[in-house]
């Protein structure tokens, strides 16, 4: 039985983290709510269920059997040693989940670049506090990320160019998502990141470049960015780093 990925359709959003992993390993699955016939209102009434004992707060989430599981971090802590995409060690194991922690708070933080106050407002109503949280992003936030990441990379003794270990696992294939999120939302901080940061920008062409990836890229299964998902381009939150 397919694999059932559940997230919203028209955007590519916290679901995207699920589907490169997907993607990438040649996994039979189904985009539910892209399926005719079945759509996000079947994803709304399990969300809606009043009778569903593993009840998920939010998508995405996934159904693998009778096993449902949410939670993008918590998805590819399950998904990871069923597509090879987590190390065999459990000390390995424990470090790739804590970093894809570290990713979700990252997009968390993107996120409220153009949502600071909340999410039940349009982001033109929240304009001013917008520009003034993404001046501390850029100039703070986002380089203490992707400086933390380039030190893990450094750091790796295996020295493979991976986050962890010496295999692609599925937190290469989300820092990869994150750094082509901030190139579309983020031009002008972004320029020149690869002098800063080598290690990361190495590992994002590597992705990038991997057959299935490449493949998937390229199809219609890739959705574009744009204004309705997480990262989003506006100019006036973009600057010079």
């Amino acid at each position: 039985m397919a694999i059932e990925l559940y997230y919203w359709d028209g955007i590519q959003g916290r679901g995207e983290f699920v589907r490169l992993a997907l993607e990438y390993a040649g996994a039979d699955y189904v985009d539910v709510t892209r399926e005719p016939g079945r759509g996000t209102d079947e994803m709304m009434e399990l969300l809606d269920s009043s009778s569903e004992a593993h009840l998920p707060f939010a998508p995405p989430f996934l159904r693998d059997g009778d096993q449902l599981v949410s939670h993008v971090a918590n998805i590819l802590l399950y998904l990871g040693p069923r597509l090879g995409l987590s190390p065999q060690r459990e000390d390995l194991r424990w470090f790739a989940n804590g970093l894809q922690l570290t990713i979700t708070d990252f997009v968390a933080e993107v996120h409220d670049t153009h949502h600071p106050i909340a999410t039940s407002k349009y982001y033109e109503d929240q304009k001013e506090e917008a520009k003034a949280r993404a001046r501390e992003f850029v100039q703070n936030r986002l380089p203490k990320f992707l400086g933390y990441f380039e030190r893990v990379l450094n750091q790796n003794p295996a020295d493979h160019g991976h986050l962890v270990g010496k295999d692609l696992s599925y937190v290469d294939l989300s820092m990869f998502q994150v750094i082509e999120g901030l190139l579309y939302a983020f031009p002008k901080a972004m320029k020149g990141y690869a002098g800063r940061y080598p290690g990361l920008a190495a590992l994002h062409g590597r992705v990038k470049a991997l057959p299935s990836i490449a493949i998937y890229l390229a199809s219609p299964r890739r959705l574009a960015f744009n204004e309705n998902g997480i990262f989003r381009r506006y100019a006036e939150l973009d600057l010079e780093p």
